[in-house]
């Protein structure tokens, strides 16, 4: 028996109680961390630690001028005992769950999602009152559901490094290129001008949409003892403070420090054998041809 979809009302509702259990979950954390006093770790110098892990997981507003596409990073790292890594999980859960829910509904309509945004903070006037004196008021949905980065098992060692080479591409044939840029101003001349260029390309031609992402710190964890997979290092992105399973020393492990903010420049060697071309072939689309083999 299948399960009828939930109507944009309803999935609306469970949102709300989503957004109000990231919320609570996140008050939880905080508490624990505030109460338990672990060993943290921050990049930034900052002499209250506690208060400056809250500031980061609170932190899921927009700032006037905001890209939507950008968050804001907070690196660091919280040594955890058992009762604060599980309220830490519980806070992974509560966020995936919200996030999903969010999914969904964008699918069936983009204009409820965007009154969520000014909608959910008012379910929390302690929340809402400080926001609206800064200026925040509206919902930033990626800093919302963003994880936090949990390291299985007690680190020897962690060395941080900003990323900055990321790139996602995707392939699109000529045909979907030439649906994407119908929907600019074909009055433009600019406009005009990709159209004659993708007109010349042979119809079985694919091309490369490529989206250059966002600098991130990456962690590069070392364990103290091999995990039951046998690896004794992890990698992962870093946009919150490092949760690290405390053990019976109770000490942080040894880490680097990285400027505090990513370099301007590509911090690797660009490929000699990359495959696509340097400039964009349609600027507007983003679009690259690949380079003759």
């Amino acid at each position: 028996m299948s399960t009828k979809p939930l109507s944009s009302y309803q999935l609306t509702a469970e949102i709300e109680q989503a957004f109000d259990g990231v919320v609570e979950a996140t008050a939880r954390f905080c508490d624990a961390v505030d109460t338990r006093k672990p060993r943290q770790w921050t990049l930034c110098d900052t002499s209250a630690p506690a208060q400056w892990l809250r500031q980061a997981l609170e932190d899921m507003w927009y700032e006037d001028g905001q890209d939507g596409r950008a968050t804001r990073n907070y690196i660091g790292v919280v040594l955890a005992d058992d009762t604060t890594l599980e309220l830490a999980m519980t806070l992974n859960e509560r966020k995936d769950h919200f996030g999903t829910l969010v999914g969904q509904l964008r699918k069936q309509s983009a204009s409820a999602v965007a009154e969520l945004k000014v909608h959910l903070p008012r379910r929390h006037p302690a929340v809402e009152a400080p926001l609206e004196q800064r200026g925040l008021a509206r919902l930033h949905l990626k800093q919302t559901w963003r994880r936090l980065p949990i390291a299985e098992a007690p680190l020897a060692r962690l060395h941080l490094s900003w990323y900055t080479s990321g790139r996602s591409i995707k392939r699109l044939t000529v045909e979907q290129a030439q649906e994407k840029l119908a929907a600019f101003n074909n009055e433009a001349a600019h406009i005009r001008i990709q159209w004659q260029k993708l007109a010349a390309l042979p119809s079985d031609e694919i091309l490369a949409q490529v989206q250059h992402q966002a600098p991130v710190m990456r962690g590069n964890l070392f364990f103290k003892e091999p995990l039951a997979d046998g690896h004794t290092r992890r990698a992962l992105n870093m946009a919150l403070p490092l949760i690290i399973p405390a053990d019976h020393t109770d000490r942080l492990p040894l880490i680097n420090t990285p400027p505090a903010t990513p370099p301007t420049h590509r911090t690797r060697a660009r490929r000699e054998d990359t495959r696509i071309e340097d400039d964009p072939y349609i600027p507007s689309l983003r679009l690259y041809r690949y380079r003759s083999q």
